[in-house]
């Protein structure tokens, strides 16, 4: 018995040096880190606070592609798409508050806001419509409550994999009072927590993270988890979440979009043998009709399928182009 107690004894205390190694560690990464890079785009004042915008291609008479990313993905994820699209029509892309390079803000997470947000950074910016709103993940929602407050100002809408306003009834997830939920979001704040004390640049560098966008290029990637040396994305991104359920109900208040283009891309499982637990979860997803429903918001919808996941769809450069060549046939289209 004494033998064990010893045992336990040097394992906790090996726990605990290791535990005040890391926190140092993470102490002397954030005194010597290096200065942060400069944003690609410009920081624009919205209401009180700055939001990140990162503009690109010529302003011309054809329409702008903004681009409304997932939840916590900064504009660094659009890479390819900005790529495919930026010799033939502007692009737009920008961080929501508290996401990649923009302000944290106290305004509420609700769609509404978000969008009205998103159309003052706009003006303030110097764009202007006609608007093609491109959405990805949970930016599927907020760019259908954007196109209902200004459907004057679109002529079309792209869903990149986009969440539906039912996906919390379809998959069962847990209800916002359950502890399940409540504990994502502490899991959020413990990552905020860990990236304020430097602790996950740390970990990154030694031993890496998953927080990169498959087939994307390094330095992208890079820039990428440079944005996470602290904590503040990652509670943009909590932020967000506790908005989810409101986000998805007010989403599905318009069912209805006329003649409005819309074109909706949706990952197919790789015959690679990889992501073999996620094959069941799309081809649910496209049983239960979610992505045809999109298709269906317009009497001029289309589905495109992309064999990919629920990021590389876009993130890696040959699927990016799949959409892009979609888009630019969609502004030909609207010459018509």
């Amino acid at each position: 018995m004494e033998i064990i107690k010893k045992v336990v004894k040097w394992i906790w205390l090996t726990f605990i040096l290791l535990l005040i190694l890391l926190v140092l560690a993470g102490l002397v990464f954030h005194i010597f880190k290096p200065e942060p890079s400069t944003p690609e785009g410009k920081l624009v004042d919205v209401k009180g606070f700055k939001l990140h915008i990162n503009a690109q291609g010529e302003k011309k008479t054809k329409p702008t592609l903004v681009i409304e990313g997932g939840g916590g993905l900064p504009t660094e994820f659009g890479h390819w798409l900005n790529e495919g699209l930026k010799d033939s029509m502007r692009v737009v892309r920008y961080d929501r508050a508290g996401i990649g390079h923009s302000d944290e803000c106290t305004t509420p997470r609700d769609p509404e806001t978000v969008a009205r947000e998103l159309h003052s950074l706009l003006k303030n910016a110097g764009e202007s419509p006609p608007y093609i709103m491109m959405g990805h993940s949970i930016g599927g929602p907020y760019i259908r409550v954007f196109t209902e407050l200004y459907q004057d100002e679109v002529v079309g809408m792209v869903f990149l994999d986009a969440t539906h306003p039912d996906h919390i009834e379809r998959y069962n997830a847990p209800k916002q009072t359950d502890f399940k939920y409540k504990g994502f979001l502490w899991t959020i704040e413990a990552q905020a927590i860990l990236s304020d004390m430097g602790i996950l640049p740390v970990y990154d560098k030694l031993i890496g993270t998953p927080y990169y966008g498959e087939g994307l290029p390094n330095h992208i990637n890079e820039k990428f988890k440079e944005i996470l040396h602290n904590g503040k994305s990652f509670r943009g991104y909590k932020e967000e979440m506790k908005y989810y359920y409101e986000t998805l109900e007010r989403s599905g208040k318009v069912e209805d979009f006329g003649s409005l283009p819309i074109r909706v891309f949706s990952p197919v499982h790789e015959n690679t043998g990889q992501k073999k637990l996620v094959i069941k979860k799309y081809d649910s997803f496209r049983k239960l009709g979610s992505h045809k429903e999109y298709v269906e918001l317009s009497t001029n919808g289309k589905h495109i399928g992309i064999q990919g996941n629920h990021l590389t769809i876009f993130t890696k450069k040959e699927n990016a182009a799949i959409i892009c060549r979609e888009v630019l046939q969609l502004l030909e289209d609207l010459k018509n």
